[in-house]
């Protein structure tokens, strides 16, 4: 009877724990250039203003900084204080956030995601296509690994913007339910962002969600947000104002995207493949 009433209680913690649905928020924000404490007090001011419930938060790339070729003056460790505030922001709020950071480690630098578990543990993705047209190549090292994250039953797969132009790398492999990129993509180029976002999702049947900045950085570059939500079929489920901060929400439902693939089958008909 003992061992029946712990199966019992297992089975309930175990569907409490799996969504159905994901309450997403990304934040289109302009970015102080490589001027950490400044972002930091920013984006908690916004996050402070969110109403109604919230799962996930999504940061753009280089949350921090903005889309620095200079890591060695604004580089963290794993220890650091902009990761210690993800861990505090996700520990009050009970929510996951993801943003990409410049973190030194062995002293090499790193365009790395970080996803902030409520709990405070971390699971990290560096980035494996560096923009070598602004030198990202030379400032950093690449990754080599997909991750993928385990949160509230979706298995979320976290990219960072140039990644987005290497299908292969993106490409399902029976192993996520969502494809989030962060970005710091520019205004000169944004069809291209437009165009990419919607072809992942329609490929690889998948919710794809996409969270860029606004603003002008120290370069001259402009940058206009756009940021999207594209659901398994490629229909555009919300966007953002252009070319001013704003708020990114939309309500995800994982049995509607798998009775999808199910019903439709492209994704058995993929091709396999090795990337090396």
């Amino acid at each position: 009877m003992y061992k029946i009433v712990l199966l019992i209680l297992h089975d309930l913690l175990k569907i409490n724990f799996m969504q159905n649905t994901l309450n997403i928020v990304g934040i289109q924000a302009n970015i102080i250039w490589e001027n950490p404490q400044a972002n930091l007090i920013s984006f908690k001011r916004k996050i402070d203003l969110l109403e109604g419930e919230v799962d996930l938060i999504i940061l753009p790339e280089m949350f921090s900084t903005g889309f620095t070729m200079q890591p060695s003056l604004v580089a963290e460790r794993m220890d650091g204080k902009t990761i210690r505030w993800m861990q505090d922001l996700a520990n009050t709020k009970q929510v996951g956030i993801v943003g990409s950071l410049v973190i030194e480690e062995n002293q090499r630098y790193f365009n790395r995601a970080l996803f902030v578990h409520p709990d405070g543990q971390i699971q990290s993705y560096d980035k494996r296509h560096l923009f070598s047209l602004a030198g990202e190549d030379k400032a950093y090292c690449p990754g080599n690994h997909r991750v993928i994250v385990e949160f509230k039953g979706w298995r979320i797969f976290p990219l960072i913007c140039y990644d987005i132009r290497f299908p292969v790398w993106s490409r399902f492999v029976d192993d996520y339910d969502l494809l989030l990129y962060m970005a710091n993509w520019p205004t000169e180029r944004i069809i291209a962002w437009d165009t990419l976002l919607k072809a992942r999702a329609i490929e690889n049947m998948s919710y794809c969600i996409g969270v860029n900045r606004v603003g002008k950085d120290a370069n001259d570059y402009q940058y206009n947000g756009q940021s999207a939500v594209y659901d398994f079929l490629g229909a555009q489920l919300t966007t953002t104002a252009k070319e001013k901060e704003a708020v990114l929400s939309c309500v995800l439902n994982k049995t509607q995207q798998e009775e999808m693939r199910e019903k439709l089958k492209f994704l058995h008909d993929k091709d396999k493949f090795k990337i090396k």
